[in-house]
């Protein structure tokens, strides 16, 4: 009665149940499931040798010779064939999963039609990617934000600098009593606007990513020569509050085509960045030097500091986000980052080395625009 109750039982839960004879041969033990007689050309019944998977199930064929070798190894666990597919006389597609066990000394095989479970299953891996794409768009769009929010706080935080520059060198001119007041005003109010630029950027702490590709027509390369020419002119007037003299280097050759792989706006960024980071490490009365000159099919651009100088233990971070020098007024440590990752968006590079006299070198390549012959 019990075994009658168990075979009903195997049935109604789509579990067909066999006993191994010999290889490749079976019994079938207690009754059949409905699905069973959908993937034979005759009408199986309880207590019939079948050959498997010969007649049934072709994907079997592999996982018996594991099977058998489970059944004599003796072992108390089950072995299992992981999912698979079956069509059956009609094409119509089923998801089945086999069993290898010991009941009583007996090797038993059992092949379950997976119908709920795997849909289940299913359902939850398709809603489950579909949350990883909706996670993903929103960590992309979030990352974009990111960067234009950093961008901005840049520009701004350029332009403040230029300003306050210009303030300060209005302190040598003949200014009445209440223009120095408003001078003094002036300067006070730029620097708190930069105070809270560098607060924002410091509390800018998710992930800065690669930039979205730009295609931009090889009329509109940028002239790397004359984005430096234009950065030179911008900062002077920051670099005088200092006594610190910001010159291009010498022989460079203005008939060369300096046309860079990049895009404008973003390479005067980073030419920016790294002129500043100089200024921020130079000590008064030094000079900044930017040089230029052709290596191979790219642009060799040097920014020469008489600074300091980078800490060697600080070296292998400086181009990773949020790596600042110490007790230096940084812009939450993602210059340098952003540089890395424009420059290596348009297969350029860049690193840095430090002078043998004092300071340090910052040097970048971008490939030049491609010159037909």
């Amino acid at each position: 009665m019990n075994t009658s109750i168990t075979n009903d039982v195997l049935a109604a839960l789509n579990i067909l149940t066999l006993e191994y004879i010999n290889t490749g041969l079976f019994k079938i033990i207690g009754n059949t499931p409905d699905w069973l007689n959908q993937f034979c050309d005759r009408k199986l019944t309880s207590g019939m040798n079948i050959s498997v998977p010969h007649e049934t199930f072709c994907f079997l064929k592999n996982f018996l010779i594991d099977a058998e070798e489970f059944w004599l190894s003796n072992s108390g666990k089950k072995l299992s064939s992981g999912l698979w597919t079956e069509v059956d006389t009609n094409g119509q597609e089923y998801q089945f999963e086999a069993y290898a066990l010991f009941v009583k000394n007996k090797k038993i095989l059992l092949i379950e039609l997976l119908e709920e479970t795997y849909q289940d299953k299913q359902y939850l891996i398709q809603k489950g990617r579909e949350y990883e794409l909706i996670y993903y768009q929103l960590l992309k769009d979030n990352q974009k934000k990111d960067i234009l929010l950093h961008c901005i706080m840049h520009d701004v935080a350029g332009q403040l600098s230029a300003i306050n520059g210009c303030l300060s060198l209005l302190e040598y001119e003949n200014l009445t009593l209440k223009g120095k007041e408003y001078l003094e005003v002036g300067r006070q109010q730029c620097l708190k606007q930069q105070e809270l630029i560098k607060d924002i950027l410091d509390i800018f702490s998710t992930e800065v990513v690669s930039l979205e590709n730009s295609s931009t027509d090889i009329q509109e390369l940028p002239n790397i020569l004359t984005s430096i020419q234009e950065v030179i002119e911008f900062l002077k007037p920051t670099f005088s509050q200092k006594n610190i003299q910001l010159e291009l280097g010498n022989q460079i050759d203005t008939k060369i085509d300096w046309r860079v792989i990049g895009e404008k706006s973003r390479l005067d960024r980073v030419i920016s960045n790294l002129v500043e980071n100089a200024y921020r490490y130079s000590v008064e009365n030094s000079i900044v030097t930017i040089s230029l000159q052709l290596d191979g099919e790219y642009v060799l651009v040097n920014v020469d500091d008489r600074g300091s100088g980078v800490p060697p233990e600080m070296v292998k971070n400086l181009f990773q986000k949020f790596s600042q020098g110490k007790d230096k007024p940084g812009r939450a440590g993602l210059g340098l980052y952003f540089c890395k990752i424009t420059l290596e968006r348009w297969g350029g590079s860049i690193g840095y080395l430090p002078r043998a006299e004092g300071g340090s070198r910052f040097w970048f390549r971008l490939r030049r625009r491609a010159i037909r012959g």
